[in-house]
């Protein structure tokens, strides 16, 4: 026997050589060598991650894989697990190499063993106790038989490549635990691009080790740079040649902060956040504090705004191309994203994407630029598969959280302060981005970042650590103040909306539940206003074609906006650039409708106020009198579905406030209005209003306590706190389940999806999702009917039991209760 008998993948075709395992080992490892140069570690400690990695398949040395390989035997241990059992077996030879505490090393051996995902946890043992190895542990070893000697030859030889490798540096056991969360995500990325048959095949096997490693480091070059995965440097070049805004230029100015850094940009809707954010963001990268950014929004809609934006822009961040990825379940949709993977840069400053990257939506967090989710980013701190490859991903990158006001609610605020935790210990700064952040919320991210600030300042910069945040001019902007008033009811803002349409004026009605926006086209409709409809519960093809007919009307460059009336739910908040004449918005919560008030009177440097066919921009908002509270029902007379959204208690306290004020001053009244309602020292609400207030309280308590459950414990390290669990088990937000239907019409005999066109991605565009509570009520069509079990045959188990295949006839009927209308989206009959 000897260490090219043993493969450590199969071969590609019948006659073709096997890619033997210390080869495999090998690549990786020159992979690893590649990938770990831009990360700043003390060369010894390099070194000895870059060994462990090559390590990370020692357990495909073994009796049992090989036979799993060419015989198909089924394995009692996964090669992983018999990675950390070989490590822990062999630790005296790794020990005598790379020093270090015995903990500390096992410690590392179970991160790089997890790189599939997971960590090993089997009840192996360890090196806690050398002499009283568990039974599992001695049933490892035998599946490893007569591998066990080569393994140690193997081991031996990368020792040999790597001989100043050591862990002498690694005192602290919170630095060990933090880096055995970074090691498994490390590991990952190197093993992927290792095993790629693209660059590392078979080689010739009589090459001596020391040769064929030479040569992989050559291949290893090329193969992370064609992956998209090679460091660049960052450039000290204009990202925009506009005059800068206050927060632009402070962000150009202000002094950034020793280490990991946390800054907060506070400003009104509309004043070039992200362009201030990519400003500072630079000049972190030229000062250290990252090797990329990584932009998290909190929609798919968002985020694909975002990702237009930004590749126009982050193309001059480097001094090479700029790898840019889309990062949500709905990635491969977006024609914006397609056209950049396959028609690639038109110019030396333009970004790209390479196929690799591309390929699996895990690996978007790898390039050197992302945009997606805030939900992509979550992940990387709850239990779940590949978790780690997350963490290292968003390691290197300058976070930045765009809209952070929206994820103030318990559960997702506690995920999005154990995001920031993490980050930092792995050396990563951040930047927030906010209109409408209460203070209270402020604080806690700051403390995160060693900082804190009680400043009432607004608009400000604020970085953790700074004596004080940067105070900007408070100069209202050219819309001057938004006037507030009061609809009593939903008949008064259909009236409005038709008279302020027949005068010319671009109209919105922001509605709080999909139910109410269909109600309120339907009554526009009868009084003879042709009014659009935006929500979330729109096939996608149709989704995409209003959003994109909405654009073009009442967007920044739209034409054709006089008499266009929108109705639509939080969509409007801000997924779309948008610019109205008159707005009416449902009572929500303070930070919701200075959002929404975005959207009105906002472009006017095209639309000044003498071509507005309306006076001035008012915010008209449909709600009950704050003075005239009854019960906790105060307001469902006056809105149906919507007063169920929002706690009546942010509710009432924001009636209260902002009909007393008649206006929303911006920038300079919104720190005020904010903290009135989210606000520590908000007014006690009506007595009517206290016992649902405090359920409120309650549930927000429980929601903090379940995100602590699930969130990953960072002190344990990655295989006590790891897991490898659905990301359906670990959502990354609370609230009712969802269900996916499937549309399809019937044509020739057969079903065709809704959208036009044929394929995996017509079926993806004819997708829609709706409360599962609500839908599993209904008669459903049955999935075992032949005409449906011909199309989800082809479907994986797991998507048979969570989608449901529904046929819509030509009246939009799919069952009893249920029909689907392309201009109304999904409506449920007995509420519609």
């Amino acid at each position: 026997m000897g260490l090219l008998d043993w493969p450590g993948k199969s071969a590609d075709a019948l006659g073709l050589p096997e890619h033997m395992a210390v080869h495999h080992m090998l690549d990786v490892a020159a992979v690893a060598d590649r990938l770990i140069e831009p990360f700043g570690f003390d060369w010894p400690l390099r070194d000895a991650l870059v060994l462990l990695v090559g390590l990370h398949d020692l357990g495909k040395i073994s009796d049992s894989f090989r036979r799993m390989l060419r015989e198909g035997v089924p394995q009692a241990f996964r090669h992983w697990e018999l990675t950390e059992v070989l490590l822990f077996e062999l630790d005296h030879i790794l020990g005598e190499r790379l020093g270090g505490a015995p903990w500390h090393r096992q410690t590392l051996y179970a991160a790089i063993a997890g790189h599939h995902g997971r960590p090993p946890k089997r009840a192996t043992g360890g090196l806690v106790c050398p002499g009283r190895r568990p039974r599992e542990y001695r049933l490892a070893l035998q599946a490893v038989g007569s591998g066990l000697d080569d393994a140690r030859k193997a081991m031996e030889n990368l020792c040999a490549f790597w001989p100043d490798a050591s862990l002498e540096g690694l005192s602290d056991d919170r630095a060990v635990a933090a880096l055995s969360w970074w090691l498994p995500g490390f590991c990952t990325a190197a093993d992927w691009v290792g095993s790629n048959t693209r660059w590392f095949g078979p080689r010739a096997p009589e090459s001596a080790l020391s040769a064929y490693l030479a040569e992989s480091k050559e291949i290893a070059v090329n193969a992370v740079t064609e992956a998209g995965l090679a460091a660049g440097t960052a450039r000290d070049a204009n990202l925009f040649d506009f005059t800068l805004r206050p927060m632009q230029a402070a962000c150009a100015q202000v002094a950034l902060a020793e280490g990991p850094m946390l800054a907060v940009i506070e400003d009104e809707t509309g004043a070039g956040k992200t362009e201030a954010a990519l400003i500072l963001a630079q000049r972190m990268l030229l000062a250290g504090k990252g090797r990329g950014l990584f932009f998290a929004l909190p929609t798919m809609a968002t985020a694909d705004a975002m990702f237009r934006r930004a590749a126009g822009s982050v193309g001059r961040l480097f001094d090479r191309h700029t790898t840019l990825t889309l990062a949500h379940g709905r990635a491969g949709l977006s024609v914006d994203f397609r056209d950049l993977v396959n028609d690639g840069p038109r110019g030396e400053e333009d970004a790209t994407c390479t196929d690799w990257l591309a390929e699996n939506r895990r690996r978007a967090l790898l390039a050197d630029v992302g945009v997606g989710t805030i939900d992509q980013a979550l992940l990387s701190v709850l239990p779940v598969r590949f978790q780690a490859l997350r963490h290292f991903g968003l390691s290197s990158k300058i976070l930045i959280v765009d809209e952070v006001h929206e994820l103030g609610e318990p559960y997702i605020g506690a995920e999005l302060e154990a995001l920031l935790r993490m980050h930092r210990a792995a050396g990563g700064s951040a930047i927030l981005l906010t209109a409408t952040l209460p203070l209270a919320q402020r604080e806690r991210l700051l403390a995160i970042y060693g900082g804190r600030s009680d400043s009432p300042a607004y608009p400000a910069l604020t970085v953790a650590g700074a004596a004080s945040p940067t105070a900007l001019p408070q100069a209202t902007g050219p819309r001057r103040s938004v006037g507030v008033q009061r609809l009593s009811c939903a008949d008064e803002a259909v009236d409005l909306l038709a008279e302020s349409a027949q005068q010319g004026a671009a109209c919105v009605w922001v509605r709080n539940a999909v139910d109410d926006a269909i109600a309120a086209v339907e009554m526009l409709h009868a009084r003879g206003v042709s009014a659009r409809l935006l929500h979330a519960r729109f096939a996608l093809c149709d989704r995409k074609r209003t959003e994109a007919e909405v654009l073009a009307r009442v967007g920044k460059d739209g034409q054709g906006r006089e008499g266009f009336v929108l109705v639509g739910t939080q969509v409007l908040e801000s997924s779309l650039d948008l610019d109205f004449d008159v707005m009416v918005s449902d009572l929500a919560p303070m930070a919701a409708l200075i959002q929404r008030a975005g959207r009105l009177w906002r472009h006017m440097d095209l639309r000044p106020a003498t071509s507005r066919p309306v006076p001035a921009p008012v915010l008209h908002v449909v709600s009950s009198d704050p003075a005239q509270v009854v019960d906790a029902r105060w307001l469902h007379g006056t809105l149906d579905r919507g007063a169920w959204v929002y706690p009546v208690a942010d509710q009432w306290r924001t009636a209260d406030v902002l009909f007393r004020a008649g206006r929303i001053d911006a920038p300079e009244g919104l720190r005020a209005l904010i903290e009135a309602v989210h606000g520590l020292e908000a007014a006690p609400v009506p007595e009517a209003l206290v016992e649902a207030e405090a359920r409120a309280e309650g549930q927000g308590a429980a929601e903090r306590g379940h995100a602590a459950q699930n969130i990953v414990d960072l002190a344990a390290g990655y295989r006590a706190g790891g897991q490898a669990n659905d990301d359906a088990r670990y959502p990354t937000r609370l609230g009712e389940a969802q269900r996916v239907l499937v549309l399809a019409r019937k044509e020739a005999g057969a079903l065709r999806p809704w959208a036009e066109g044929t394929g995996a991605e017509a079926w993806s565009l004819s997708e829609v999702s709706a409360r599962i509570g609500r839908l599993d009520a209904l008669p459903l069509p049955d999935p075992s009917a032949p005409e449906i079990a011909a199309v989800t045959r082809e479907w994986p188990d797991w998507k048979r039991a969570e989608y449901r295949l529904c046929p819509v006839a030509e009246d939009g009927a799919i069952c009893t209760g249920l029909r689907y209308d392309a201009e109304r989206g999904l409506i449920f009959h007995d509420e519609s």
